[in-house]
């Protein structure tokens, strides 16, 4: 069982099915805010959908292949953070996050990605993390900003959320680099 202490009551833990309602009904209170930035979210519809992302989850877990984790405040779920996939040829991966809107500002995502860093390059020996967010995504971009994450560039039109494009600024951390406790 995978699971990481963060401060204030919060904690990272694995999906399990059982959180696929309450996972949707997350999603569909913060539908506006996150279509804003993730082309997944038009995707989401129902609980079955968020069902079969979950058990897609498991699986990928199961393969070695990355996971997603739920960020928990008490007994509730208020976001998500994950190893998208990881390249273990290049002992690479990239994380990617969102948490819900009301409960943004609060350095919950921070202490998220540190923890979820730390275990990429301590657990699985990982020598580089990635994080992408789009450039207008000032608050999502605070975060390897405020870590210490290295900016290589913008990936111009790198993503298509509904009928647009957007730049994705690109970082990185190398093993080599982090010092975070």
């Amino acid at each position: 069982m995978l699971r990481y202490e963060l401060s204030h009551g919060c904690f990272l833990r694995l999906f399990e099915e059982s959180d696929a309602e309450e996972l949707y009904a997350l999603i569909e209170a913060n539908r506006p805010h996150l279509a804003r930035w993730f082309a997944w979210v038009d995707a989401t519809r129902g609980p079955e959908g968020v069902l079969s992302f979950i058990r897609a989850a498991r699986k990928q877990l199961a393969d070695n292949g990355g996971f997603p984790l739920a960020i928990v405040d008490g007994s509730n779920i208020i976001g998500t953070i994950g190893l998208r996939s990881i390249d273990w040829t290049h002992r690479s991966t990239s994380i990617g996050y969102w948490l819900a809107e009301d409960r943004q500002g609060r350095g919950t995502m921070t202490e998220a990605v540190r923890a979820l860093t730390t275990h990429a390059f301590t657990v699985l020996k990982l020598n580089r993390v990635e994080i992408r967010a789009a450039v207008g995504n000032v608050r999502s971009r605070a975060i390897p900003e405020r870590l210490g994450f290295s900016q290589e560039g913008v990936a111009r039109q790198a993503e298509r959320i509904g009928d647009r494009y957007e730049d994705s600024v690109v970082y990185s951390m190398l093993a080599t680099e982090w010092s975070q406790p």
